[in-house]
Protein backbone atom coordinates (compact mmCIF):
# COMPACT_ATOMS: atom_id res chain seq x y z
CA UNK A 1 0.00 0.00 0.00
CA UNK A 2 1.71 3.13 -1.27
CA UNK A 3 0.93 5.76 1.33
CA UNK A 4 3.19 8.34 -0.27
CA UNK A 5 1.23 8.27 -3.54
CA UNK A 6 -2.14 8.41 -1.80
CA UNK A 7 -0.91 11.22 0.47
CA UNK A 8 -0.02 13.29 -2.59
CA UNK A 9 -3.58 12.86 -3.86
CA UNK A 10 -5.07 13.85 -0.49
CA UNK A 11 -2.82 16.90 -0.18
CA UNK A 12 -3.54 17.96 -3.76
CA UNK A 13 -7.26 17.80 -3.02
CA UNK A 14 -6.76 19.77 0.21
CA UNK A 15 -4.75 22.39 -1.69
CA UNK A 16 -7.51 22.79 -4.28
CA UNK A 17 -10.17 23.13 -1.60
CA UNK A 18 -8.01 25.64 0.30
CA UNK A 19 -7.53 27.72 -2.86
CA UNK A 20 -11.25 27.59 -3.61
CA UNK A 21 -12.08 28.70 -0.07
CA UNK A 22 -9.62 31.58 -0.24
CA UNK A 23 -10.91 32.69 -3.64
CA UNK A 24 -14.55 32.55 -2.56
CA UNK A 25 -14.30 34.00 0.94
CA UNK A 26 -10.86 35.53 1.42
CA UNK A 27 -10.23 33.03 4.22
CA UNK A 28 -6.97 31.07 4.10
CA UNK A 29 -6.91 27.96 6.30
CA UNK A 30 -4.46 28.36 9.19
CA UNK A 31 -2.81 25.58 11.19
CA UNK A 32 -1.12 26.55 14.46
CA UNK A 33 1.58 24.15 15.64
CA UNK A 34 2.57 24.28 19.31
CA UNK A 35 5.85 22.72 20.44
CA UNK A 36 7.33 22.67 23.93
CA UNK A 37 11.11 22.31 24.17
CA UNK A 38 13.61 21.49 21.45
CA UNK A 39 13.63 17.70 21.11
CA UNK A 40 15.29 17.16 17.71
CA UNK A 41 12.73 14.66 16.41
CA UNK A 42 9.83 16.91 17.37
CA UNK A 43 11.45 20.01 15.87
CA UNK A 44 12.08 18.15 12.61
CA UNK A 45 8.54 16.77 12.48
CA UNK A 46 6.94 20.16 13.14
CA UNK A 47 9.08 21.75 10.44
CA UNK A 48 8.00 19.03 8.00
CA UNK A 49 4.34 19.64 8.83
CA UNK A 50 4.77 23.39 8.36
CA UNK A 51 6.42 22.94 4.98
CA UNK A 52 3.69 20.58 3.78
CA UNK A 53 1.04 22.99 5.01
CA UNK A 54 2.51 25.90 3.09
CA UNK A 55 2.79 23.79 -0.05
CA UNK A 56 -0.94 23.11 0.23
CA UNK A 57 -1.83 26.79 0.56
CA UNK A 58 -2.39 26.55 4.31
CA UNK A 59 -0.96 29.26 6.55
CA UNK A 60 1.32 27.79 9.21
CA UNK A 61 1.77 29.46 12.57
CA UNK A 62 4.46 28.15 14.94
CA UNK A 63 4.24 28.65 18.70
CA UNK A 64 7.51 27.46 20.25
CA UNK A 65 7.57 27.35 24.03
CA UNK A 66 10.61 26.73 26.28
CA UNK A 67 11.16 23.40 28.02
CA UNK A 68 10.23 24.72 31.53
CA UNK A 69 6.74 25.74 30.37
CA UNK A 70 4.13 24.56 32.89
CA UNK A 71 0.89 22.75 32.16
CA UNK A 72 -1.03 25.88 33.15
CA UNK A 73 0.99 28.07 30.79
CA UNK A 74 0.59 25.62 27.91
CA UNK A 75 -3.16 25.31 28.51
CA UNK A 76 -3.43 29.11 28.47
CA UNK A 77 -1.60 29.36 25.14
CA UNK A 78 -3.79 26.68 23.58
CA UNK A 79 -6.85 28.43 24.96
CA UNK A 80 -5.80 31.65 23.23
CA UNK A 81 -5.37 29.81 19.93
CA UNK A 82 -8.76 28.16 20.38
CA UNK A 83 -10.33 31.60 20.75
CA UNK A 84 -8.43 33.14 17.81
CA UNK A 85 -10.76 33.33 14.78
CA UNK A 86 -7.79 33.42 12.40
CA UNK A 87 -6.61 29.98 13.56
CA UNK A 88 -8.64 27.06 12.18
CA UNK A 89 -6.63 24.06 13.36
CA UNK A 90 -4.38 23.42 16.36
CA UNK A 91 -1.64 20.80 16.55
CA UNK A 92 0.17 20.12 19.82
CA UNK A 93 3.35 18.26 18.99
CA UNK A 94 3.70 15.24 21.23
CA UNK A 95 5.20 13.92 23.32
CA UNK A 96 5.45 16.97 25.53
CA UNK A 97 8.04 17.16 28.35
CA UNK A 98 7.34 14.74 31.19
CA UNK A 99 6.37 17.42 33.73
CA UNK A 100 3.40 18.53 31.59
CA UNK A 101 -0.05 16.95 31.84
CA UNK A 102 -0.44 16.09 28.16
CA UNK A 103 -4.11 15.13 28.46
CA UNK A 104 -4.97 18.48 30.06
CA UNK A 105 -3.16 20.23 27.23
CA UNK A 106 -4.98 18.21 24.57
CA UNK A 107 -8.34 18.95 26.19
CA UNK A 108 -7.64 22.70 25.96
CA UNK A 109 -7.97 22.41 22.17
CA UNK A 110 -11.42 23.49 21.01
CA UNK A 111 -13.14 20.46 19.42
CA UNK A 112 -13.81 22.33 16.17
CA UNK A 113 -10.07 23.03 15.87
CA UNK A 114 -8.85 19.56 16.90
CA UNK A 115 -7.59 18.65 13.42
CA UNK A 116 -5.16 16.08 14.87
CA UNK A 117 -8.04 14.25 16.57
CA UNK A 118 -6.51 14.07 20.05
CA UNK A 119 -9.31 15.26 22.34
CA UNK A 120 -11.83 13.12 24.16
CA UNK A 121 -14.53 14.81 22.07
CA UNK A 122 -12.88 13.57 18.88
CA UNK A 123 -12.43 10.08 20.33
CA UNK A 124 -16.13 9.92 21.19
CA UNK A 125 -17.04 11.07 17.68
CA UNK A 126 -14.86 8.30 16.21
CA UNK A 127 -16.36 5.71 18.56
CA UNK A 128 -19.96 6.65 17.77
CA UNK A 129 -19.45 7.33 14.07
CA UNK A 130 -20.47 10.96 14.49
CA UNK A 131 -19.15 14.04 12.63
CA UNK A 132 -15.77 15.15 13.91
CA UNK A 133 -12.07 14.86 13.27
CA UNK A 134 -10.31 11.49 13.17
CA UNK A 135 -6.97 11.00 14.86
CA UNK A 136 -4.56 11.72 12.02
CA UNK A 137 -2.69 8.41 11.84
CA UNK A 138 -5.75 6.16 12.28
CA UNK A 139 -7.60 8.37 9.80
CA UNK A 140 -4.78 7.78 7.35
CA UNK A 141 -5.02 4.03 7.93
CA UNK A 142 -8.72 4.07 7.08
CA UNK A 143 -8.07 6.03 3.88
CA UNK A 144 -5.43 3.50 2.87
CA UNK A 145 -7.87 0.63 3.38
CA UNK A 146 -10.53 2.43 1.35
CA UNK A 147 -8.11 3.25 -1.46
CA UNK A 148 -7.18 -0.41 -1.77
CA UNK A 149 -10.72 -1.75 -1.67
CA UNK A 150 -10.51 -3.28 1.80
CA UNK A 151 -13.97 -3.16 3.36
CA UNK A 152 -13.74 -3.58 7.15
CA UNK A 153 -17.35 -4.72 7.61
CA UNK A 154 -17.49 -8.30 8.82
CA UNK A 155 -13.71 -8.70 8.96
CA UNK A 156 -11.61 -9.42 12.02
CA UNK A 157 -9.32 -6.50 12.76
CA UNK A 158 -6.52 -6.86 15.32
CA UNK A 159 -4.85 -3.75 16.69
CA UNK A 160 -1.55 -4.20 18.53
CA UNK A 161 -1.20 -1.20 20.80
CA UNK A 162 -3.62 0.90 22.83
CA UNK A 163 -2.23 4.44 22.87
CA UNK A 164 -4.79 7.22 23.08
CA UNK A 165 -3.81 8.75 19.75
CA UNK A 166 -3.14 5.65 17.66
CA UNK A 167 -4.15 2.19 18.84
CA UNK A 168 -7.43 3.00 20.59
CA UNK A 169 -8.82 5.34 17.91
CA UNK A 170 -7.74 2.98 15.13
CA UNK A 171 -9.84 0.27 16.71
CA UNK A 172 -12.79 2.63 17.16
CA UNK A 173 -12.73 3.68 13.51
CA UNK A 174 -12.63 0.05 12.42
CA UNK A 175 -15.48 -0.81 14.80
CA UNK A 176 -17.52 2.10 13.43
CA UNK A 177 -17.09 0.49 10.00
CA UNK A 178 -18.49 -2.80 11.37
CA UNK A 179 -15.27 -4.75 11.76
CA UNK A 180 -14.92 -7.16 14.67
CA UNK A 181 -12.06 -5.62 16.63
CA UNK A 182 -9.56 -7.17 19.03
CA UNK A 183 -7.11 -4.98 20.94
CA UNK A 184 -3.78 -6.53 21.91
CA UNK A 185 -1.21 -5.09 24.30
CA UNK A 186 1.63 -5.97 26.66
CA UNK A 187 -0.63 -8.17 28.81
CA UNK A 188 -2.07 -10.14 25.89
CA UNK A 189 -1.46 -13.87 26.10
CA UNK A 190 -0.30 -15.79 23.02
CA UNK A 191 -0.23 -12.73 20.81
CA UNK A 192 0.89 -14.57 17.63
CA UNK A 193 -2.13 -16.88 17.83
CA UNK A 194 -4.46 -13.87 17.89
CA UNK A 195 -2.73 -11.95 15.10
CA UNK A 196 -2.91 -15.03 12.85
CA UNK A 197 -6.71 -14.65 12.88
CA UNK A 198 -6.63 -11.04 11.65
CA UNK A 199 -7.98 -10.09 8.24
CA UNK A 200 -6.76 -6.56 9.02
CA UNK A 201 -3.72 -6.17 11.26
CA UNK A 202 -2.63 -2.80 12.65
CA UNK A 203 0.80 -2.72 14.30
CA UNK A 204 1.22 0.30 16.59
CA UNK A 205 3.48 -0.99 19.33
CA UNK A 206 6.70 0.99 18.80
CA UNK A 207 9.07 -1.99 18.68
CA UNK A 208 11.20 -2.61 15.58
CA UNK A 209 10.20 -5.67 13.51
CA UNK A 210 8.12 -6.97 16.41
CA UNK A 211 5.50 -8.64 14.23
CA UNK A 212 7.02 -11.62 12.43
CA UNK A 213 5.90 -13.11 9.14
CA UNK A 214 4.50 -16.26 10.75
CA UNK A 215 2.21 -14.09 12.91
CA UNK A 216 0.27 -12.98 9.83
CA UNK A 217 -2.75 -14.64 8.26
CA UNK A 218 -2.14 -15.34 4.55
CA UNK A 219 -3.70 -12.57 2.47
CA UNK A 220 -4.22 -10.18 5.38
CA UNK A 221 -4.00 -6.40 5.04
CA UNK A 222 -1.15 -5.28 7.31
CA UNK A 223 -0.90 -1.63 8.38
CA UNK A 224 2.50 -0.90 9.93
CA UNK A 225 2.13 2.30 11.96
CA UNK A 226 5.56 1.98 13.57
CA UNK A 227 8.62 4.08 12.81
CA UNK A 228 11.86 3.03 14.46
CA UNK A 229 15.55 3.81 13.84
CA UNK A 230 16.78 2.30 10.62
CA UNK A 231 14.18 3.25 9.58
CA UNK A 232 12.11 0.13 10.13
CA UNK A 233 8.54 -0.41 11.19
CA UNK A 234 6.92 -2.61 13.80
CA UNK A 235 6.54 -5.40 11.22
CA UNK A 236 9.36 -7.55 9.85
CA UNK A 237 8.68 -6.37 6.31
CA UNK A 238 10.72 -8.93 4.36
CA UNK A 239 8.91 -11.77 6.10
CA UNK A 240 5.50 -10.09 5.93
CA UNK A 241 5.71 -9.58 2.16
CA UNK A 242 5.76 -13.34 1.70
CA UNK A 243 2.43 -13.74 3.51
CA UNK A 244 0.36 -10.56 3.55
CA UNK A 245 -2.04 -9.61 0.79
CA UNK A 246 -1.37 -5.91 1.39
CA UNK A 247 1.39 -4.24 3.41
CA UNK A 248 2.32 -0.63 4.12
CA UNK A 249 6.05 0.04 3.70
CA UNK A 250 8.19 1.94 6.20
CA UNK A 251 8.93 4.61 5.21
CA UNK A 252 6.30 5.60 2.65
CA UNK A 253 3.22 3.92 4.08
CA UNK A 254 1.23 5.18 7.04
CA UNK A 255 3.58 8.08 7.85
CA UNK A 256 2.83 10.31 4.83
CA UNK A 257 -0.88 9.75 5.35
CA UNK A 258 -0.72 11.19 8.87
CA UNK A 259 0.33 14.61 7.63
CA UNK A 260 -2.03 14.42 4.65
CA UNK A 261 -5.03 13.80 6.92
CA UNK A 262 -3.92 16.62 9.23
CA UNK A 263 -3.88 19.07 6.32
CA UNK A 264 -7.15 17.81 4.84
CA UNK A 265 -8.85 18.22 8.22
CA UNK A 266 -7.44 21.73 8.61
CA UNK A 267 -9.19 22.72 5.38
CA UNK A 268 -12.35 20.97 6.62
CA UNK A 269 -12.11 22.97 9.85
CA UNK A 270 -11.66 26.27 8.04
CA UNK A 271 -14.64 25.55 5.81
CA UNK A 272 -16.78 24.53 8.78
CA UNK A 273 -15.86 27.57 10.83
CA UNK A 274 -16.53 29.86 7.86
CA UNK A 275 -20.00 28.37 7.41
CA UNK A 276 -20.65 28.38 11.15
CA UNK A 277 -20.99 24.60 11.35
CA UNK A 278 -17.83 24.00 13.39
CA UNK A 279 -15.59 20.95 12.76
Amino acid sequence: MDGAALAREVVADAAKRAADLTAATGVTPCLAAVIVGEAPASVTYVRMKQNRARSAGITSRLVALPEPTTTEELVAVIGQLSADPEVHGILLQHPVPAHIDERAAFEAIAPHKDVDGVTMHSFAAMAFGLPGFASATPGGIMRLLDAHGVEPAGQHAVVIGRSAILGKPAGMLLLARNATVTYCHSRTRDLPAITRTADILVAAVGRPEFVRGDWIKPGAAVLDAGYNPGPVGDVAAAEAREVAGLLTPVPGGVGPMTIAVLLAQTVDAASGQRSGSGG
